[in-house]
């Protein structure tokens, strides 16, 4: 919760770290804006809640051949199913550019998510998060906030 009342939630998972540690650089780019956002690894993803955010973040790594994670197949059936649709969105993910389907997981959650949320931004990194890496995760949050902000005033 913040002092301007927006419920945020990341929901992410990580084989290697570097996904699980752009998830934690995206959650201070909320606090930033005096946002403490629900921080959940996808297994424990309380999907029947997705109704109470005003905002998610789903951060994810990329499997075999572009293909979401089996850890993130029930939140992806789970937004497919029970998001709001005004619920403003946004896909990030770390992956490996050696692939070709680099960042595959994070395209399939942005396209599910532009057709069942409001899908404000994506945001992909080559493997480990890098210091210069961090400005992007503050512009993914910012338009993130900004977007949710737009909406209540509206």
């Amino acid at each position: 919760m913040s002092c301007n009342g927006i419920r945020a939630g990341i929901v992410y998972a990580s084989i290697t770290g570097n996904t699980r540690e752009l998830a934690e650089i995206i959650a201070d780019g909320f606090r930033k804006h005096k946002i403490e956002p629900a921080f959940c690894h996808a297994g424990s993803f309380p999907a029947w809640q997705l109704g109470e955010l005003d905002l998610l973040a789903v951060v994810t790594y990329t499997w075999g051949n572009g293909e979401i994670p089996s850890e993130m197949k029930p939140v992806y059936e789970a937004i497919a199913s029970q998001a709001p649709k005004q619920l403003i969105t946004g896909a990030a993910g770390s992956g490996d550019s050696f692939y070709p389907a680099y960042c595959g997981a994070v395209d399939k959650f942005r396209d599910l998510l532009f057709v069942h949320t409001q899908l404000a931004v994506t945001l992909k990194v080559e493997l480990m998060p890098q210091e210069s890496d961090r400005e992007r995760c503050q512009r993914f949050t910012d338009i993130l906030v900004n977007r949710c902000l737009a909406s209540a005033a509206t």
